[in-house]
């Protein structure tokens, strides 16, 4: 079939150029049948190679595209998805290079580690609450394999939501008397404050990003495993890193976390 060809194809070039750091131009404009569906089945192929050749296994989900200022950019109703790896994890007390990347940003997040399996479809916010063991800090970094970081929604769901390297800070806390929505967050770049925001910058909560993702991914017949990680979707827009940048993160009940950048 051209469509299964075609979904072979556009994965490869995308693993191509996040393997060489090389840029490539939209697929949307040389792939005119992509649709949603077929860029989430791109997606699902990269991730499958990447597991294959990078000998490596899925850490959890991202999501992306959950504030409305970003929905309104790119012309959409919805966030979209992407999954996370264990070879995309690193840590705050080691300096990160730039080597590897693109053209990479970052951006503050809250990370939600499960403690149960979440399959069926119909999920709330008070089921993702129930399901979740602990919240943390975290911040993602990004990078889109496209020419210029342009793209469009089917670019970007095919790229595995711009998925890279994700951090998650040191403290994990478990859901008590304060509300997701309502907790507040610094973020700074080398000591200055660059955002501020607050978890109803998600979706009006997090957790309501999460239950779309999950009700998403019944759809397909995928789902959410205990001790994956879920990264909720930014606060904030994300920022470009440069040499010896150093960038924080700091939220109420919900501890802070900081990473540092070399070339």
């Amino acid at each position: 079939m051209i469509a299964t060809e075609s979904i072979e194809q556009m994965a490869n070039e995308l693993f191509l150029a996040e393997k060489s750091g090389m840029e490539l131009d939209q697929l949307v404009n040389r792939y005119p049948h992509l649709d949603v569906e077929l860029a989430y089945e791109v997606q699902q192929r990269l991730v499958d190679r990447k597991c294959i050749e990078e000998k490596t296994r899925v850490a959890g989900w991202k999501l992306g595209l959950t504030s409305k200022a970003k929905q309104e950019m790119m012309g959409v109703h919805e966030p979209t998805y992407g999954v996370l790896l264990q070879n995309m994890q690193l840590y705050s007390g080691e300096p990160i290079s730039l080597a590897p990347f693109i053209h990479a940003k970052i951006e503050p997040e809250m990370a939600f580690i499960m403690n149960r399996e979440l399959r069926d479809p119909g999920v709330t916010v008070a089921d993702i609450l129930a399901a979740t063991e602990y919240v943390a800090p975290a911040l993602e970094i990004i990078d889109s394999r496209y020419r210029n970081f342009s793209f469009s929604l089917l670019d970007v769901i095919a790229d595995n939501s711009s998925s890279s390297r994700f951090i998650i800070g040191d403290k994990f806390t478990r859901l008590g008397d304060f509300d997701l929505s309502l907790v507040g967050m610094v973020f700074k770049q080398n000591g200055k404050i660059v955002a501020t925001s607050a978890g109803a910058s998600v979706m009006g909560h997090p957790a309501r990003a999460v239950a779309w993702m999950v009700n998403k991914l019944a759809l397909t017949g995928q789902y959410v495993k205990p001790g994956e990680v879920i990264l909720s979707g930014a606060l904030t827009g994300a920022v470009a890193m440069k040499e010896n940048d150093v960038f924080s993160c700091h939220f109420d009940h919900l501890g802070s976390l900081d990473v540092s950048f070399t070339e």
